[in-house]
């Protein structure tokens, strides 16, 4: 409410002038503009379908779903099927021994020219460790790729709205200085007139000039900024920098949010909750490696057929049947001590992320806290730049009334303009202070989709 009453005064003549420099900075009109403008909401919404990185999020989940599916594949039946011809163009000989088929050995070829052969097979794995629990895997790798999408959407929420409020201060700004450009042209009429008359000495005139001149200067180097700010803003929103952006929402100047101190905890941060999906990963692979030390069942199967023939058409015509079906054990006996080198490793990776876990949540709460200060001081600061910038307004008003009237000197007049700019200028940053630090302490607190959602 304070804000409203302190905005009323400040941007009655700044806000039009805001609006007229949207499509006068480049000295042409805007080719396209939205009828209403984008509210930071609006921002969000665009960068969150757009900018490459959640995308890339997207298919790093997809990606994730499919590694599911290939684990489950590792216990289903593994069904394979091929077919041969073979024209042996020189039939491998044996030698049989004397007395077989007459005193002397005889030289005997095996076979005929063609063979045509075509078989399936089935395998069916009945037990095996490691491939269970790569399948109990899947869950967690998935929820992996899940959290960091949200991680990805937090960021883009983040960088946005940073940027967002930053472009919108810029304008701001920009409303503030044409303003005070106004009225220091409308003193220096009359003191141009006071000039001409010898009322004044042209030293005064020439102050005052000056003045002028540096608020032009300040002007232009806030429009170039605001060009870069919007340009920024593009980037993290994934849109075209041809593209045309216009702001329209006043959240900033009218509304003061209330921020909830709900309490520090770690696991509302999604990376605390990435790292223990990471954790529980690791422990599932040094499960899995513990499990090459037991036995692995399996079961096949396999049924074909074959033609011979020293004519093509025989090797193809004449088949007859073969088939069998088995068992396979596979028990491992010595490795060379290298599972055992793997489980040392995959334990010292794990001890690895408990301390990272350790360091990151004292290093979460510290930001928390320090988040909770900066916004209590930006509150603070804020709340006393409304103060200062009513009253400053308030005596820049009654000064220039009296010096109209010739009661004040034009030092005083100038005086009082100095620290009505000031007061504008230290008002601004305040409350880009202020929001940035709220985001900060939603950042902080594993809370921005849910200031997003508010919004």
């Amino acid at each position: 409410m304070k804000t409203r009453i302190i905005l009323s005064g400040l941007f009655a003549l700044g806000i039009s002038l805001s609006a007229k420099s949207q499509s006068t900075t480049s000295g042409q009109p805007t080719a396209q503009v939205q009828p209403a403008g984008w509210s930071l909401k609006d921002c969000i919404n665009y960068g969150l379908k757009n900018y490459g990185t959640v995308r890339v999020a997207q298919y790093q989940t997809q990606i994730a779903d499919q590694q599911a599916r290939e684990a489950i594949a590792g216990y289903l039946p593994q069904v394979n099927a091929s077919g041969n011809v073979t024209d042996n163009i020189k039939l491998q000989t044996t030698v049989l021994p004397a007395g077989i088929f007459g005193p002397e050995p005889t030289r005997v070829a095996f076979g005929q020219k063609y063979q045509t052969t075509a078989s399936a097979s089935v395998d069916q794995v009945i037990y095996d460790k490691s491939l269970l629990v790569g399948i109990k895997a899947a869950k967690p790798n998935t929820e992996k790729a899940q959290l960091n999408a949200r991680q990805t959407q937090e960021d883009v929420v983040y960088a946005i709205a940073s940027n967002y409020y930053q472009v919108f201060v810029v304008q701001q700004q920009i409303a503030l200085l044409k303003d005070n450009l106004k009225r220091t042209e409308q003193v220096l009429n009359i003191l141009k007139l006071q000039r001409d008359n010898g009322v004044i000495q042209p030293v005064d005139y020439t102050r005052t000039e000056v003045t002028y001149n540096s608020t032009k200067s300040q002007l232009t180097l806030a429009e170039s900024n605001l060009k870069l700010a919007l340009n920024r803003l593009k980037f993290q929103m994934g849109m075209s920098q041809q593209q045309d952006l216009t702001l329209s929402d006043s959240t900033l100047t009218t509304k003061m949010p209330v921020v909830e101190n709900t309490g520090f905890d770690a696991r509302n941060l999604t990376n605390f909750r990435i790292l223990e999906a990471n954790l529980a990963l690791q422990n599932l692979d040094r499960e899995r490696i513990k499990a090459g030390y037991l036995p692995k069942l399996s079961a096949n199967a396999q049924y074909g057929t074959l033609a011979l023939g020293n004519k093509y058409w025989e090797s193809v015509q004449k088949f007859s049947g073969f088939g069998s079906i088995g068992l396979r054990v596979s028990i491992p006996l010595f490795d060379g001590f290298r599972r055992d080198a793997q489980i040392k490793q995959s334990t010292l990776n794990i001890n690895i992320l408990q301390e990272q876990q350790r360091l990151n949540v004292a290093s979460y709460e510290l930001q928390f806290n320090n988040a909770q200060t900066q916004l209590q001081r930006a509150q603070i600061s804020l709340q006393n730049d409304e103060r200062n910038i009513r009253l400053a307004q308030e005596v820049y008003e009654v000064t220039t009334l009296q010096y109209r009237q010739g009661t004040k000197p034009l030092t005083d007049l100038v005086n009082a303009e100095t620290s009505y700019r000031q007061a504008q200028s230290d008002y601004i940053n305040s409350l880009l202070n202020y929001n940035q630090a709220r985001l900060d302490l939603e950042q902080s607190q594993g809370s921005l989709l849910s200031f997003y959602n508010q919004l």
